[in-house]
């Protein structure tokens, strides 16, 4: 008889209302940077400073618990209704059939493209106008910089698709594809020394990259002329190799960013 993987759900928390986590509290480990006054009452947690975003609080976990994954980690954050219109428990339900080489991720937000390989010109896009407005610490590198250091082997593609918010499913397989001297190089050069701010640059570049990361043949496109999909969907649903969307430059909200499930 066939046993269940286990999952555990890794929440990276500030401030936010845990309660939408009671159906699978037993499974949560919680990450809380927001202090004694912010720590959720009713969850045990680990505090972290509050640096480097859900980026640092998920390499950390990566770091701290390498040779105790469980077979499926669910990364996500303190609140993601305003991404994912699932439950908690149809989240770990859907999660729990990842499998090596996958990352699952979770309607309603579509794959992303991201191909700013110099650098996000924040204020040409009023809808991360949030973001733009925040104190940030710029980065010393550029995003081509990095990731042609740690995931390209040397080289930038034309575009990588990736999960805004970063939340999403991976197999402990697919995550220790890489040692864990590589996160915790990933962890120090992104998000401690110099980088060690509330809201580093490094962080929204991190969230671009995860998923090219984990499976570059899936969420890698090196040339859309010939490494493209032949079709729109992939095997999970997901906006296939090259039919990212794009988001518009010029537009407060962008309104293209539904995902349509076949199982919704």
């Amino acid at each position: 008889m066939d046993t269940q993987p286990t999952v555990q759900i890794v929440v990276a928390h500030y401030n936010e209302d845990l309660s939408w986590l009671e159906p699978v509290k037993d499974s949560c480990i919680v990450y809380s940077k927001g202090g004694a006054k912010n720590a959720p009452t009713d969850y045990p947690y680990i505090s972290l400073p509050n640096i480097g975003r859900e980026g640092h609080t998920y390499l950390h976990h990566i770091v701290k618990r390498y040779h105790q994954l469980a077979d499926v980690t669910i990364f996500l954050q303190g609140r993601i209704d305003d991404h994912v219109n699932l439950s908690p428990a149809e989240i770990k339900e859907r999660a729990l059939s990842t499998r090596p080489g996958e990352v699952v991720t979770f309607p309603f937000r579509e794959l992303e493209l991201f191909d700013l390989w110099d650098g996000i010109p924040w204020e040409k896009y009023p809808c991360w106008e949030k973001w733009a407005n925040m104190d940030c610490k710029k980065m010393p590198k550029s995003p081509a910089q990095y990731f042609r250091q740690y995931f390209g082997n040397g080289k930038v593609p034309e575009s990588i698709g990736f999960q805004p918010g970063a939340i999403f499913a991976v197999h402990k397989e697919t995550i220790q594809q890489h040692s864990r001297l590589f996160y915790r190089s990933l962890l120090q050069e992104l998000f401690l020394g110099d980088m060690a701010h509330v809201n580093p640059e490094t962080g929204h570049y991190m969230e671009r990259f995860w998923l090219a990361m984990w499976n570059p043949s899936e969420y890698v496109c090196w040339n859309s002329e010939d490494d493209l999909a032949m079709t729109k969907r992939n095997s999970l649903n997901q906006l296939a190799k090259g039919h990212w969307h794009r988001t518009p430059r010029g537009v407060k909200v962008d309104a293209s960013t539904i995902y349509m499930s076949k199982q919704s």
